[in-house]
């Protein structure tokens, strides 16, 4: 009998975000991915979410290395966080781990690993693991597909992909390759990409964007352009670039990881911009608006991303006015449209002209549609099959695309989160829950994963909060002093002297009351009674529901 293979799911499968999984085989542990997922609006204080990394506690000397399939913060968001309690080697492409590079030194953990790059069709010994990665396309250049020859067969991981035929640079998914693969020795088990499983057709080639941007140019003679787009998405610069030096434009980047990636992609041969075309943003001024061109960061309107701060007139680089024409090549990532879209107002406000997928097909996917899934499927002929990267709804899409490809439904695992699956001789089995797959959160220096305080947050946030302090002589069974009860965020204006004056006479009645009879006296016991109280008084008098903090001092 051959060895089995463990899949562990620490993230990826339930969102699309903070992809992670644990291959395991003879005792080595190979980590697939180490993504994070952006916190929402239900994580108030949160910066990013982890894996559930509790699963590789007590295994850290038998991981044998991490393959990061491509330069996405969701695959590779999280490495700084593992490798601040494990030591283990990075694999990549050339630009990935230049990306990867640059984070670890900012997290300052560069120290604790080897960035050990491969190229397009590589193959080399990962630990017990046989690998070898081939050219996939996506949003980000250098994509992989990773073929991990294992005791029990062939694993296939898709990456992010699309089945992009006429790519920017070139570079095509080697789809000859997994038909050769899977024509012998056959492959045993596919993890495949879902993330627009549910949607129909296949999605544009990202070269049919250069025509639109080329139009953009034209139809906005002596103004600036400015575009706005992922920093990874090199390919998407490359055509701003192409048709803002076509229009005889210089061009400029805004935003510190537009500066450091179009960098690293200059260096490794992956973006093409004429020197004397590219200026520093410093220089810009000296120039007709209808001269320059500004590739920025912030198509999500981060907070402090360049446009976001631009917008509202708080950047020290960049000034909107009317003469400006602002470029949105990208789609709001769900969860995003709210603040993408008061961005934009403010945009308008400072007088630019927006531009948006709305008006123009200025954006196109990285993720295949149906047909492109079809078609990866019909070429690997998988004997099992696993959807991954994908909130719950695309993977059940996924699996039903699959079983309508012809694979039997006995041979398709849903999997989510903490799940793991295990590979050997009789086939593939589901164990549910070896680890929570719960949510480990980043705030600031602090890790953490209790969910409790994303409560009080939201109630903080959203009702205020009414503080009620008292403090008393226990053996004289008296108030020392008077009671005070202060809140913020509670209520404003006329009426918030008159109701705080009320709150606290009925605590003041409620505590005096307590002092009054025989009970042992201890904090909590008139922690509880000064809650019921105010949150009695509260909720009848204004009908909100504050978070009620009681404060019992005892002398």
């Amino acid at each position: 009998m051959a060895e089995p293979v463990q899949i562990t799911f620490l993230g990826g499968l339930g969102d699309i975000g903070r992809n992670c999984a644990a291959i395991e085989m003879g005792g080595e542990l190979l980590l697939l991915d180490c993504g994070q997922l952006f916190a929402d609006h239900t994580m108030p204080g949160a910066e990013t979410v982890l894996p559930d990394f509790s699963y590789l506690e007590g295994k850290g000397d038998r991981i044998v290395g991490c393959i990061t399939t491509h330069g996405h913060e969701d695959h590779i968001g999280a490495l700084s966080h593992a490798l601040r309690k494990y030591e283990f080697p990075i694999f990549g492409s050339p630009f990935t781990m230049g990306m990867v590079r640059s984070r670890l030194d900012e997290a300052g953990v560069l120290g604790r690993t080897h960035l050990i790059p491969v190229a397009d069709h590589e193959r080399l010994a990962i630990g017990s693991f046989e690998c070898e990665f081939l050219p996939v396309t996506h949003s980000v250049p250098s994509g992989l597909i990773s073929v991990i020859n294992t005791s029990q067969g062939v694993i296939v991981h898709s990456s992010d992909f699309k089945l992009d035929h006429t790519p920017v640079d070139g570079r095509l998914t080697d789809m000859d390759r997994l038909k050769a693969l899977s024509a012998d020795p056959g492959i045993r088990l596919l993890l495949c990409d879902s993330t627009n499983a549910d949607v129909p057709g296949a999605t544009a080639s990202e070269s049919e964007i250069g025509p639109v941007l080329e139009q953009v140019f034209a139809d906005n003679v002596g103004r600036r352009v400015i575009t706005a787009s992922f920093s990874s998405h090199v390919h998407r610069v490359q055509q701003v670039a192409d048709a803002a030096v076509g229009a005889g434009r210089k061009v400029a980047t805004l935003g510190m990881s537009m500066k450091r990636n179009v960098q690293l992609a200059r260096e490794l041969g992956l973006l093409t911009i004429p020197e004397a075309s590219f200026i520093d943003l410093d220089n810009a001024g000296d120039l007709a608006p209808g001269d320059v061109c500004v590739i920025s960061t912030g198509s999500q309107a981060e907070s402090r991303s360049a446009l976001a701060m631009a917008a509202k007139g708080e950047s020290r680089w960049l000034q909107i006015d009317e003469h400006d024409t602002v470029v949105m090549s990208s789609t709001p990532v769900p969860g995003n449209e709210a603040q993408v879209w008061e961005m934009v107002d403010n945009l308008v406000r400072q007088g630019a002209k927006v531009l948006h997928t709305g008006h123009l097909g200025l954006h196109t996917s990285g993720h295949g549609k149906q047909e492109e899934l079809k078609e990866l499927h019909a070429t690997v002929k998988p004997e099992w099959f696993v959807p991954v990267h994908g909130e719950f709804h695309h993977m059940i899409a996924h699996a039903d695309l699959a079983e309508g490809m012809g694979l039997s439904a006995d041979n398709i695992v849903v999997a989510v989160d903490g799940d793991q699956v295990v590979l050997d001789d009789n086939g593939l089995t589901l164990r549910e829950k070896v680890v929570p797959g719960t949510y480990t959160f980043v705030q600031g220096t602090i890790t953490e994963d209790d969910h409790a305080v994303f409560g009080d947050r939201l109630i903080l946030g959203e009702q205020g909060v009414v503080v009620a302090t008292a403090t008393v002589d226990v053996k004289a069974r008296k108030l020392v002093g008077p009671v005070s009860v202060v809140s913020r965020g509670w209520l404003g204006g006329e009426f918030v002297g008159t109701i705080t004056d009320e709150a606290t006479e009925r605590v003041t009645e409620a505590v005096e009351e307590m002092l009054a009879g025989t009970d042992q006296l201890h904090a909590e016991a008139i922690e509880r009674k000064m809650r019921r109280s105010v949150g009695q008084f509260v909720s009848s008098r204004t009908g909100r529901r504050p978070m009620i903090m009681p404060v019992a001092t005892l002398r």
